[in-house]
């Protein structure tokens, strides 16, 4: 195992669990403002980790995509995870529809603006910083620049790991599959009879729909966005 590999993949679980509480964070923020203080109450507005954790979507399921390589053992999946669900009392909302989309939505447009950071981190680097275009462009390709200062390019591997995972999550989150954000848009759309029957999806079937679906599609998803960025990045 090289000690490179290992501190990316370290990097890689922090910026994951950033990702999910700062998604969970704004949940329970967008809800308080429509009324909803169920999540308030419960300390769910905060970046603390602790209080969004789910045992094996925040820590188990991306441990064993992160770490497994180096182990040994490859999960063929993109890093993603999830996160203990953002309480929701829709009752407590003025219009209860559009409110609790918009409580929905909160979540994966707050893993865009983490990548809008990232995004900016990147580009000032590549316009202020002397050889930072290509020490940014050998980042977005996961290879690190011998001779480059050890803090600037540890910057430059946490804004493109936080592009890469911000992305992933955001994706993600929007696919229809209970618990997911998507699955809760989609149930806002459906007749009575067909929400009984949405809500019966749950459990392992979740976890798995979540990982092998959601594994292949993702793959479709991101990396013709990342290629974009990459592309953007290169041009400055």
């Amino acid at each position: 195992m090289q000690s490179s590999e290992l501190v990316v993949g370290i990097f890689e679980f922090v910026l994951l669990l950033f990702s999910l509480s700062f998604h969970e964070c704004a949940h329970a923020w967008m809800a308080s403002r429509l009324g909803d203080q169920t999540a308030r109450m419960q300390g769910r507005i905060t970046l603390n980790p602790l209080y969004h954790i789910d045992p094996v979507g925040s820590l188990l399921y991306p441990a064993v995509v992160i770490f497994g390589p180096l182990l040994g053992f490859n999960i063929p999946f993109l890093l993603i995870g999830w996160a203990k669900p953002t309480p929701v009392i829709t009752r407590n909302f003025t219009k209860i529809v559009r409110d609790d989309n918009l409580v929905t939505l909160a979540g994966p447009v707050s893993n865009l603006i983490l990548v809008g950071i990232a995004f900016l981190v990147l580009a000032v680097i590549c316009i202020a910083v002397p050889g930072g275009r290509m020490l940014v462009i050998e980042g977005m390709r996961m290879r690190l620049t011998l001779n480059a200062p050890s803090a600037l390019q540890a910057v430059v591997v946490l804004a493109v790991l936080a592009i890469k995972i911000n992305l992933a999550l955001f994706f993600f989150n929007l696919l229809p599959i209970p618990p997911l954000d998507g699955s809760r848009l989609v149930r806002n759309l459906l007749p009575y009879n067909a929400v009984q029957q949405y809500d019966r999806i749950g459990g392992w079937l979740s976890i798995l729909l979540m990982i092998v679906v959601g594994g292949f599609v993702l793959g479709l998803l991101v990396g013709p966005v990342y290629a974009l960025i990459f592309i953007l990045l290169a041009s400055l």
